[in-house]
């Protein structure tokens, strides 16, 4: 195929922000509850403080620095381009909270005070009082000059203050404006407070913000104020973890955790209604040009509205379905003995993740077995699993071994933290690879049989090995103990242990080794099948789709007649509705879960191929990462696994369909065509097969 132009992609963070932005839409839906319209409007604004946080950094860096940044031509005008869409949809979550949550919120009994002071006078008097009480101590008032050195906390709101001097106006003298910054305690106070019952039938909520805007005059008794207004800054929050000469990765991770609240600015954000005098001058002192501003509402830091007191709400409360304990996994008998005898599979968070910590505390007290190896990307505090690995190692005197990865996005020193404790329960503790991040979602389990012979017994994910994120994200789990598979998870943990042991891979798709090989492979096969006058077919679940060599292996697969059916809940980098990309079809579903689970289908009915993998296809997982894909060969198995993905493909109400404008549109559906809402009827389908 001839090579495409840059047109053929679209923008990796455009394409995000467009993924966001559906996370907004949820906020607006009105066939979910109020409780979770409030949680995706934080859910969308925290993922906005990670994005800015990490790749809008990374675009002013580029500008400062004249770096080049993969796939984009010109930073600073994307950068532009981002801050202007990020502006618009600011305004649409301000009119969803102010116009439709908050209405909602009212019809339920709570009135949720937006932009405007409660009038009773009992709710300003506490107001007041809880300011002078409780909330003086922590606020630092600082008035503005030349001279004034400050540094803005990351992700921080402060408010912005225009005022006169009253000696100015007694003299006579022409007054000219004085600025001022006050710091919001956001993290020190709950950012919403119940007001006292006034006997109206509704509770009272205000934020902390306009508790402190009533007072805050008295911080400054020699001014008169003119106006108020939000703000804050975001800070570079990514670190650069590769060891330098005199330092290991251990103490870089130390070093540098410790200063990610500490990196460069990378964008300010302000209230679209600042004078326009105040917002020159902070934008002056804090060296911000206009296309690093981003103008929002009134309230910042809206990722605390999962703080908002929904228990207040009278009839709120979505029923919240239970994991499902499989039948087949119920019997009295151990989980290794089970998966001896067939595959098994998992699905959360419909079915419970309580089997992952079983397979490996069974593991930690049977005195068959030797060994567990492990590789841990992000666990949770107080985890289940590494327990289970701590008592294997120090009570049970296994051989225990645990890749930790340090460089996991934020999770640097808990890794740190919990590698450390590992190494002191006796457990053999490896640390990341030079250069690339191990991403794979892998244990095993060494256990000598009734015969003498070892035999080996794994779990092989598309999610983390953690308890938390199980309960709200979509993830697959596969049990197995054949022996292929397991033969060649050894190669790869012996690579891990070992970088001049590279693993000898048929079964696998390992990234950095065979994975692009065999994804061309499987791909090609596809295509033979059209030249052959076939069916030819290829459906992808993943999170992300971003690299251009595997993007174009699809458009070469659509110009040949292949059929293509995308999931892609994140990234797309994709362009559909084009010549090249007609047979491909990109379905975006946002819903009460996180949809994580990673699948690759090549092939329909017998002659299907499926695989299972930890693996997205963006640039990181493609070239700074160690992914895994591994084989679905049970039958049943892949057939349970195709009826789930067919009712995405049929959902009709959380899904959308891109079009080449990255506008997310709803499926067409039939007059007599029912509402399917994939998640709620996989429940049902798993609901009803339980047994099996």
């Amino acid at each position: 195929m001839t090579k495409l132009s840059r047109y053929a992609y679209f923008n990796r963070d455009v394409s995000w922000l467009a993924f966001n932005f559906r996370v907004l839409e949820e906020a607006r839906s009105t066939d979910i509850t109020v409780s979770e319209r409030i949680r995706f409007l934080s859910i969308y604004s925290s993922n906005l403080i990670e994005f800015y946080s990490v790749r809008v950094a990374e675009y002013r860096q580029a500008a400062t620095n004249n770096i080049q940044i993969e796939d984009v031509q010109d930073p600073l005008s994307t950068l532009a381009q981002i801050n202007h869409i990020v502006s618009e949809q600011m305004q649409e979550a301000d009119d969803i909270l102010y116009s439709q949550i908050s209405e909602s919120l009212e019809r339920q009994g709570v009135r949720l005070h937006l932009g405007e002071m409660p009038q009773n006078e009992t709710h300003r008097q506490f107001m007041r009082d809880y300011f002078e009480s409780e909330i003086i101590p922590y606020l630092q008032p600082l008035v503005l000059s030349k001279a004034t050195r400050i540094f803005l906390r990351n992700d921080r709101p402060y408010f912005a203050i225009k005022m006169y001097s009253k000696e100015d106006k007694r003299d006579g003298v022409d007054p000219k404006p004085y600025y001022a910054l006050v710091k919001l305690p956001i993290h020190d106070f709950p950012r919403f407070v119940q007001l006292p019952d006034i006997g109206d039938g509704l509770h009272h909520i205000v934020f902390l913000d306009d508790i402190i805007h009533l007072s805050v005059h008295t911080l400054f008794p020699g001014y008169d104020i003119n106006g108020i207004w939000c703000m804050k800054v975001a800070r570079d929050a990514d670190l650069a973890l590769l060891p330098y000469a005199g330092q290991n990765l251990v103490d870089r991770v130390r070093h540098s955790s410790a200063r990610r609240n500490t990196g460069a600015e990378s964008s300010f954000y302000v209230d679209s209604a600042i004078a326009p005098d105040l917002l020159k001058y902070l934008e002056e002192m804090f060296s911000f040009s206009s296309s690093e501003t981003v103008q929002v509402g009134h309230y910042l830091s809206l990722n605390q509205l999962d703080q908002f007191p929904s228990n207040l709400l009278k009839e709120d409360r979505a029923e919240r379905r239970q994991p499902l304990h499989p039948k087949r996994l119920q019997i009295k008998m151990p989980l290794l003995d089970i998966i001896k005898q067939r595959d098994q599979i998992l699905h959360f968070p419909y079915q419970s993740f309580d089997y992952v910590i079983r397979f490996l505390s069974e593991a930690a007290i049977d005195p068959k077995v030797k060994e567990i190896k492990i590789t841990l990307y992000r666990v949770c505090n107080n985890s289940a699993i590494v327990n289970a690995l701590i008592a294997a190692a120090a009570h049970n005197q296994k051989q225990v071994t645990a890749f930790v990865e340090l460089k996991a996005r934020f999770d640097e020193h808990n890794n740190l933290e919990i590698g450390e404790m590992l190494k002191q329960s006796g457990v053999r503790v490896i640390y990341s690879l030079p250069k690339l991040k191990v991403h794979a979602k892998i244990a095993m389990v060494i256990r000598e049989e009734s015969d003498g012979s070892d035999m080996t017994y794994a779990y092989l994910s598309t999610g983390n090995f953690n308890e938390k994120t199980a309960e709200i994200y979509t993830d697959h789990g596969l049990f197995t103990a054949d022996r292929e598979i397991t033969g060649e998870l050894h190669e790869l943990f012996n690579y891990l242990e070992d970088q001049s042991k590279l693993p000898r891979l048929k079964n696998l798709f390992v990234s950095q080794f065979n994975m692009v090989y065999e994804l061309r492979r499987l791909i090609q096969t596809e295509i033979a099948k059209v030249n052959m006058g076939k069916e030819g077919y290829i459906l992808l679940k993943m999170n992300g789709m971003q690299n251009h060599m595997l993007i174009d292996m699809l458009y070469e697969a659509s110009l040949a007649g292949v059929k293509v059916d995308l999931i892609i809940r994140g990234v797309s980098c994709l362009v559909p509705e084009q010549p090249y990309s007609q047979n491909i079809t990109v379905r975006r579903i946002i819903d009460r879960y996180l949809e994580h689970g990673r699948i690759w289908v090549f092939g329909k009915g017998d002659d299907a191929k499926m695989y299972l993998t930890s693996s997205d296809w963006l640039n990181r997982n493609v070239e700074r990462r160690i992914e895994l894909a591994f084989p679905i060969k049970d039958r049943d198995i892949q057939n349970e696994i195709q009826k789930l993905l067919d009712l995405q493909l049929r959902d009709n109400v959380k899904a959308r369909i891109l079009n080449k404008m990255l506008k997310g549109m709803k499926p067409v559906v039939g007059q007599q065509q029912l509402p399917i809402r994939a998640q709620d009827m996989i429940f049902d389908e798993l609901t009803a097969t339980n047994g099996k």
